[in-house]
């Protein structure tokens, strides 16, 4: 996947959850561990958003063990540089052409 169309399904996903009540908190943080695509907090609750797409597949198939230990590790990274003491989750947003699936609380 080229870094423009990755691009251009994060920014789907940004105005999908603006809709949906999210408040957009910080979008590419990076650590030496990873990245995460977007954190958004809604209802008190802070969501951490993997973004994958996919136009041949189930967009899910690309988050692997593997990704998600960078992602526990690039979180924990961003509680100890940042400010927030909250609940939180670890999410996917899945695009496809034709459409954006949320799922809440995705783990290994």
């Amino acid at each position: 996947m080229s870094l423009e169309v990755g691009l251009e399904a994060e920014e789907r996903v940004v105005v999908y959850l603006k809709q949906k009540g999210y408040e957009i908190i910080k979008r590419n943080f990076h650590s030496k561990f990873g990245e995460i695509d977007i954190i958004a907090k809604k209802d008190e609750i802070l969501s951490f958003f993997e973004v994958k797409y996919s136009k041949k597949y189930d967009p899910i198939c690309r988050i692997t063990q593997a990704k998600m230990s960078k992602i526990i590790k690039t979180i924990e990274y961003f509680f100890m540089t940042n400010n927030y003491d909250e609940e939180y989750q670890i999410s996917a947003a899945l695009v496809t052409p034709q459409k954006i699936e949320i799922v809440d609380n995705i783990s290994f």
